[in-house]
């Protein structure tokens, strides 16, 4: 079967559907990886009272909508991000089926299409985790960042690319970040420029568009961060941590005053070397998550394709 047997309306409508369910996932991904909770077990319950939540009232999108972001056990209230994850996931996946499936060639193989746009998909979901965990906790998970470089290096030949072009641009796309960002930064200030999980991310973006994409999702991430942070510094005034990060440094710091004396020390002393323990310095001395928007510029790699000066550069 080639991908001409198959109507475009039905790509379209199961590629939505199918990131429409998938997202529900990662919502869940989102919500339980940070605080060490299982993604498999238990099924999903309520963040209010724990009840079981009903599968009519699972829906992706549409439950959200009808009990108006409550929930039907308690009334608790639910964060409208599962409705936004879930909407972009749908989002994302048509947009796989419009630019990478639609446009190969009629007798592609259906299973070669098939193939393609599960592995995007996995690809831009994977992102759309990165960007809400490390927008509320500050760091990206290796499960995205590694995972998504060995994908990217396993579906080289699918992509249309080889393993030598995707291995050189995971390795560039780390030095990129590493050497000037943590190697040498770390010796001028004493501390780290860039977390290690930005350095991942754009590793990724390696894997996948090779060197050049590794650098644009660099610079292109960085000058969209620069901008949201000056926008939200003259909007508001001020730039600050996430409440969630907030929440956990007392947790962590509550946890300590309750170690016995002999411990508390220790466990304090640890804490001064983690930079997320100490807050930021506000203003545009804030610090900002980098993550979203190296994932934002990824993904405008992907649906918008290498800009011409950087194409110049590809052998």
């Amino acid at each position: 079967m080639a991908l001409v047997d198959l109507p475009p309306w039905l790509w379209r409508v199961f590629g939505a559907l199918f990131g429409l369910v998938w997202a529900s996932f990662i919502n869940v991904v989102i919500y339980r990886h940070p605080r060490g909770m299982s993604v498999a077990r238990p099924p999903s319950h309520c963040p209010g009272c724990g009840a079981p939540v009903r599968p009519y009232d699972n829906v992706p999108v549409l439950s959200w909508l009808l009990l108006r972001g409550r929930a039907r056990c308690c009334g608790a209230a639910i964060s409208p991000r599962y409705p936004l994850v879930e909407a972009a996931g749908a989002l994302l996946a048509w947009a796989i089926v419009e630019t990478h499936v639609l446009r190969l060639p009629p007798d592609t193989p259906a299973a070669h299409a098939l193939a393609l746009y599960v592995a995007y998909l996995a690809f831009a979901l994977g992102l759309l985790a990165a960007a809400f965990i490390d927008l509320e906790h500050f760091y990206v998970p290796d499960e995205v960042t590694l995972g998504g470089t060995l994908l990217g290096f396993a579906t080289a030949s699918l992509r249309g690319s080889t393993f030598t072009e995707s291995g050189v641009g995971a390795l560039a796309g780390f030095v990129l970040v590493w050497l000037p960002f943590d190697f040498l930064y770390r010796r001028l200030r004493g501390r780290t420029g860039m977390a290690m999980g930005d350095a991942k991310l754009v590793m990724m973006a390696g894997a996948w568009f090779g060197w050049t994409g590794a650098a644009f999702a660099l610079v292109a991430g960085a000058a969209q961060g620069l901008a949201f942070a000056l926008v939200l510094w003259l909007a508001s005034g001020k730039l600050g941590d996430p409440q969630a990060l907030e929440r956990e440094r007392a947790a962590e710091l509550a946890a300590i005053e309750a170690l016995p004396p002999s411990e508390r020390e220790a466990a304090r002393a640890e804490l001064e070397h983690d930079p997320l323990f100490q807050p930021g310095a506000g203003g545009l001395g804030a610090r900002l998550a980098f993550g979203p928007f190296l994932a934002l510029a990824m993904l405008e790699r992907l649906f918008f394709g290498q800009p011409a000066f950087l194409r110049m550069l590809e052998p």
